[in-house]
């Protein structure tokens, strides 16, 4: 079944546009598969990124903030970074572009989600106390994508490089994942849940 893609903010989308269109911020950028690609970028797949705080609470419940809106940068075929729209007090602006392993992590769990036999809302869903990136599958497909947390009947799909012990591009459900990623937190050393 299809995702369902939530729109993005019209200014958020721009904010990337105008980052885009600026030689100046994409030969700057700390990404060198965007500096080097020659030919046109365009964003795509814009995703709510959501931050999931306090995973150990004590009474188990999720308690997640939107971050921004993140969108893969494409080049031809292929994505070459992500950029990201924040929220400042003056409306939505470009964060930053950023490369790595996620970039093609997030396609190839978008491409894999596409092959689910039930329609979701793709999200993105951080641990910081994991160093740890998800793709989130809501349920609710009319819900806002900016609002919202993960429901037990949600599917989270970690993205590679995962911490050890989590499968990275393994589909779980909520449920069945909080408990592991208690427990990883709990083994973790303090050094590794303090993200700076």
């Amino acid at each position: 079944m299809p995702l369902h893609v939530a729109p993005a903010p019209a200014p958020a989308l721009r904010s990337i546009l105008t980052a885009l269109g600026s030689p100046t911020a994409v030969r700057e950028a700390p990404v060198p598969a965007l500096r080097a690609h020659q030919g046109p970028l365009s964003p795509d797949h814009p995703l709510p990124l959501h931050v999931w705080d306090d995973v150990s609470r004590a009474d188990g419940t999720p308690h997640t903030r939107l971050a921004g809106w993140q969108f893969l940068v494409r080049g031809g075929e292929r994505a070459v970074a992500t950029a990201e729209a924040v929220l400042t007090a003056d409306g939505w602006a470009f964060g930053r572009f950023c490369g790595g392993p996620y970039v093609a992590s997030t396609e190839r769990a978008l491409a894999q989600s596409e092959a689910l036999t039930a329609s979701y809302q793709p999200r993105l869903l951080s641990v910081p106390e994991l160093y740890m990136l998800t793709l989130w599958l809501h349920h609710d497909l009319s819900s806002d994508g900016a609002a919202g947390l993960p429901a037990a009947d949600d599917l989270l799909v970690p993205l590679a490089p995962a911490p050890p012990g989590i499968a990275a591009h393994r589909t779980h459900h909520v449920a069945d994942l909080l408990p592991r990623l208690t427990l990883r937190l709990a083994s973790a050393p303090l050094e590794l849940r303090e993200p700076a």
